[in-house]
């Protein structure tokens, strides 16, 4: 059947290139046409406390996202056309200010002490911006940016919406360079690896041509993250870079037997590398499956958007790119070079004669490897993945810096709370450590000011016949464990007093995230493992040799994390979450091509110690070059992105694949050499 099929792809391949370049514009078109999610809390689950109050907001208020808006040496009559100002631009909802209460001419002292304490400090005032879209809403980003516009040195726009604007703008800017440093650094090192310069420019063009196919079908998800957007490219190109040397290598192979006939060649060649790379691929597809059984979704946005890539990429390979091969034959026959990359005979002796010091060795890098691993510092708050230098970052540290706030919660409760009660459980919560006030709508009618002087529009903003709004001020800032705490104590005093009440916020929403994505790590883990054990296991038909591949890889895994852990690096919690996935997915094809070369040479009658250095020493070069190109699809973004979410991703991803690399061909030899009595005894169709 496969054998057919490359002679059917090789007689057809002209019209393969024409309907592949055809199937371009679609997928440009959808690419142009996926909404990008720059809102990384969005991805929380829908049916939690925290999101469901949000869908309130939006839906009761008819208002999602808002920002403090901090004004410092202006005159009152300067700030009060600067707020007309805003109030015009399209997605402000609206804006709260002194004279939302009164006339700018009435004293402030008419005006209770905490609320004229909440907007004013000094110099400084503080304006609360409300929003008509959710905090990552395009239109709400659209308004962040036109405030900016009509706001000078003088003012300061902070919150989560300003944080999400920013990232965009970076990501936009940054999302097309990581492609061409990733092509670059690729091609360098295929070059060096490989017997020609044109063979790796023609992978770069198949590759980013499957690359188009994958971002451009996602526009069936509607959108995808921007974290999806900025890796899915880099790790097709390094994931999939395999598939593609494996049919040329295979393609010489063939040509060698026979030299005359370059399409009987390219057709052999297709028919064993559909059934190599096919096997390959799904160790792969496994570690990203993994990802989408995560409860925060974002591992579904990403699992689903690189299981397509994989396979767009495998289909990419056994078709359009033996088309190009043969287009190009002529044109590569002439610039071959002598592959500039050695053959590494000699680990393969290495191994085989100190592999008791490097079952030692394993053993002793294992327990501080598990110990840096279990103990790395993980971050939540999202405004410290983007630069300092950035408005946002600047105006959270101005809102801390005038008005001892790093947070805000908003509270959600029934309308029919009576002011008494409403104002007994804000006292309580003012208590609260950390807490330095709490504004709500029975704030803004304290029995001291008449109520002709409450305007009806401040009412409809702040209630409604179903639910009342409050703030709460934090000093604490986001994802700090003293915020955290903080949560805890004012739901336990909010649902004293109405069960129906609902705190929400950046602080609570990321306080569950941190809750969630613990339990995801746990089920990812123990679901990418499974997955690819029981692969390995069929494939192998072994019990022992599943055990042996995967304790390889992941302390490949466990001295990756361990890295940053003694380097005293705090990675993204995202970092923690899919790294193991993705580094065992991906690299433990490392580990199947060193096996399936022993398990041959074994059944072929060939003593312990020969078939381990048979199998290094052929593998050797094929894993190097494997590892060394994906190192080179992601350590150039790392280096170049200013979101630390996708640059400690891609630090992380690019490291992995050369502490594999190193891994597999030091320890699983060795493996091989102390564990082949076990293996034969406890795996079919070992001789």
């Amino acid at each position: 059947m496969a054998r057919k099929l490359g002679k059917t792809i090789v007689k057809h391949r002209g019209l393969i290139i024409v309907l592949y370049v055809l199937l371009l514009i679609p997928s440009i078109i959808g690419y142009a046409n996926t909404r990008i999610n720059y809102d990384i809390l969005s991805y929380l689950p829908s049916d939690i406390e925290t999101m469901k109050g949000q869908n309130i907001l939006v839906n009761e208020f008819g208002s999602g996202g808002f920002s403090f808006f901090i004004v410092d040496d202006m005159k009152e009559k300067d700030v009060e056309k600067l707020k007309g100002k805003i109030e015009k631009v399209e997605g402000v909802h609206k804006v709260i200010w002194y004279d939302s209460l009164m006339d700018i001419t009435v004293p402030m002292e008419l005006l209770p002490d905490k609320i004229v304490n909440a907007f004013n400090n000094g110099n400084a005032t503080m304006m609360l911006i409300m929003y008509d879209k959710t905090t990552s809403d395009d239109l709400t980003m659209k308004a962040i940016e036109d405030i900016r516009e009509i706001s000078n040195e003088q003012c300061f726009l902070s919150g989560m919406s300003a944080v999400v604007t920013d990232t965009k703008i970076i990501a936009n800017t940054e999302t097309p360079v990581y492609v061409v440093i990733a092509g670059i650094l690729t091609l360098i090192v295929l070059g060096v690896a490989m017997d020609s310069f044109i063979v790796p420019v023609l992978f770069l063009v198949s590759i980013g041509m499957s690359i188009v196919y994958n971002l451009g079908s996602n526009i069936f998800m509607g959108e995808i993250s921007y974290i999806t957007k900025a890796l899915a490219a880099v790790l097709q190109l390094g994931v999939t870079m395999d598939y593609s040397i494996f049919l040329y290598n295979s393609f010489k192979e063939y040509k060698e037997k026979f030299p005359d006939d370059s399409k009987r060649a390219m057709s052999h060649a297709i028919s064993n590398t559909i059934v190599s790379v096919t096997a390959s691929s799904i160790t792969t597809v496994a570690g990203f499956l993994a990802l989408c059984f995560m409860s925060f979704t974002l591992g579904l946005d990403i699992g689903i958007v690189m299981i397509k890539g994989v396979v767009i990429g495998v289909i990419e390979c056994v078709t359009l790119l033996p088309a190009i091969l043969l287009l190009f034959e002529k044109t590569i026959d002439k610039r071959r070079h002598k592959p500039l990359l050695p053959e590494f005979k000699g680990i393969a002796k290495f191994v085989t004669r100190k592999h008791l010091l490097l079952l030692v060795l394993y053993i002793v890098i294992l327990i501080p490897a598990l110990h840096g691993n279990n103990n790395v510092d993980v971050y939540y708050n999202l405004d410290e993945t983007i630069p300092v230098s950035y408005k946002s970052r600047a105006a959270n540290v101005k809102l801390n810096e005038l008005f001892d706030t790093n947070s805000t919660h908003m509270i959600l409760m029934d309308s029919n709370l009576s002011a008494s009660k409403s104002a007994e459980m804000a006292k309580e919560l003012e208590k609260v450590k950390g807490v330095e006030t709490v504004l709500s709508y029975d704030s803004f009618v304290d029995p001291s000011i008449p109520d002709e002087f409450v305007p009806d529009k401040i009412k409809d903003e702040l209630a409604d016949d179903k639910w009342k709004l409050a703030f709460v001020f934090s000093d604490y800032k986001v994802a700090s464990d003293e915020v955290n705490r903080q949560v805890d104590e004012l739901n336990k005093i909010i649902d004293k007093y109405d069960e129906k009440a609902m705190l929400i916020g950046e602080a609570p929403c990321t306080k569950d995230l941190i809750d969630i994505t613990d339990k995801d790590f746990k089920t990812v883990n123990v679901v990418s493992i499974g997955a690819i054990f029981l692969i390995i296991l069929i494939t192998f038909k072994s019990i022992s040799l599943p055990v042996i591949l995967v304790a390889v890889i992941e302390l490949a895994i466990f001295i990756n994390m361990a890295i940053s852990y003694y380097t005293g690096t705090t990675i993204p919690f995202i970092s923690s979450v899919v790294i193991g996935t993705i580094q065992l997915g991906a690299t433990v094809d490392y580990a199947i091509l060193m096996t399936t070369r022993y398990k041959k040479e074994r059944n072929n009658g060939m003593s312990k110690k020969e078939a381990v250095r048979i199998a290094s020493s052929s593998s050797a070069k094929s894993i190097v070059v494997s590892g060394l190109s994906f190192c080179a699809a992601t350590i150039g973004v790392a280096i170049y992105s200013k979101i630390d979410m996708i640059s400690s991703l891609c630090l992380m991803i690019s490291r992995g694949a050369i502490i594999s690399m190193f891994c597999v061909l030091l320890f699983l030899p060795a493996m091989f050499m102390i564990f082949d009595g076990l293996i034969r005894k406890t795996s079919i169709g070992f001789k």
